[in-house]
């Protein structure tokens, strides 16, 4: 009897252990005929402008590759949650996301705050951090392998546009005027590092609160102190202001902002008071006679669907939804985190639809394109002014 009771111990122990080997060989939101991604995004706050465009765009993406059979046989579901552009509502959508709907890996997250916010327990759970919409340069630094970001940072965008105004246009002498937020301090920092590269002075700098309504005493100020070249730090109503009251006061020096600033709504601005403003774009702005044959296809079924022009947001979403496609793609039928790494990694000089800069991923190399091209507004439009540059 003893001996029986022994035997039996042993086979229930052997169960066990086939039962943890098998679990331990399945991948975490991957089946035979699906693959669960997780979004967290703006619905409802003050980014929602972005989060619900790029949300749209995203599904779009997803829902016409699955009308195609998915990707070797497995369809995509997307879980969006709603953060409201808030890190407390971040946090618990992004443990919802991971501990609960199991996801395979997070796309398109809103926010530098919000993506920063969940990369520990991301990572602790082995879930890939997909084309987050934000330029800041946690994104993909410090390297870790399930970090990958498709484009320019801030860094980069300004360092690319004062490369081109100093050797183009001779300008020497730079003011700064940011957003005191982490957002507004990347843009300090890359005018720093390519003042430093390029030998020339940052004569002045301000500061603002992103709720700040009048910025005459910022603009008096940089006025004051004679420089050739404003780098902003700033987004969209913070934008408009300042350069308004430049020109009303007559001042007539050039201005740049970041992509921050490279929305619709600047450009068309009442009054046309941006007309002349520069910002560094990543792709071609939606105005559907400006895009390709391909985009303006994409550009109908979007707002076939939704009822709505696409914005940058949605153009952003799409090539994050995109470019998380092509991995998928690489990865092959034996879908895992290391396989979907290896087929991130082994993307080159991809082209969106969009105009913009060719990205390539590599090994040790998670950052796909560097370089930003230079817009201004002209007529109440964007108007692409250069290819990518580069500094």
């Amino acid at each position: 009897m003893r001996m029986r009771l022994v035997a039996a111990g042993v086979l229930v122990g052997a169960v066990a252990l086939a039962g943890e080997a098998v679990a331990q060989k399945e991948t975490r939101g991957v089946s035979k005929t699906e693959i669960v991604l997780g979004m967290h995004t703006d619905l409802s706050g003050p980014a929602a402008t972005y989060g619900v465009s790029s949300t749209n765009a995203v599904k779009m993406r997803f829902d016409e590759l699955n009308d195609k059979g998915g990707v070797h046989g497995r369809k995509i579901k997307l879980i969006v949650e709603d953060t409201q552009y808030q890190v407390p509502r971040a946090v618990q959508a992004g443990a919802k996301l991971i501990h609960r709907d199991h996801i395979f890996a997070m796309v398109a997250g809103l926010g530098t705050p919000m993506n920063n916010a969940l990369f520990r327990d991301m990572f602790d759970a082995n879930v890939p951090s997909l084309f987050p919409l934000s330029a800041a340069r946690s994104m993909f630094e410090p390297f870790h392998k399930l970090k990958f970001y498709g484009a320019a940072t801030y860094v980069d965008q300004v360092r690319a546009g004062i490369n081109y105004f100093v050797t183009k246009k001779g300008k020497k002498a730079l003011c700064v005027m940011y957003q005191d937020t982490d957002f507004g301090k990347e843009v300090l920092d890359g005018v720093q590092m390519q003042a430093d590269k390029m030998k020339i002075k940052i004569v002045e700098t301000t500061t603002h609160k992103p709720t700040d309504q009048d910025f005459t005493a910022q603009i008096t100020k940089l006025k004051a102190a004679n420089c050739d070249l404003v780098v902003f730090g700033t987004i969209v109503r913070d934008t408009i202001v300042p350069y308004a009251t430049a020109r009303k006061i007559g001042w007539d020096v050039d201005f740049f902002g970041s992509t921050a600033s490279y929305d619709l709504f600047v450009a068309a601005a009442q009054g046309g008071v941006t007309e002349g403003l520069y910002a560094t774009g990543l792709t071609d702005m939606p105005y559907r006679d400006t895009l390709s044959p391909t985009a303006q296809a994409w550009f109908d079924r979007y707002k076939e669907r939704y009822k709505v022009d696409p914005n940058i947001g949605a153009v952003y979403g799409w090539v994050a939804a995109d470019l998380t496609v092509v991995g998928l793609e690489k990865a092959g039928a034996d879908l895992t985190t290391d396989s979907l790494v290896r087929g991130l990694e082994s993307i080159k000089s991809y082209k969106d639809i969009f105009n913009g800069p060719e990205a390539s991923f590599g090994p040790d190399k998670h950052q796909g394109a560097s370089s930003a091209f230079l817009a201004q507004v002209k007529g109440g439009r964007w108007v692409r002014l250069t290819e990518p540059l580069g500094f």
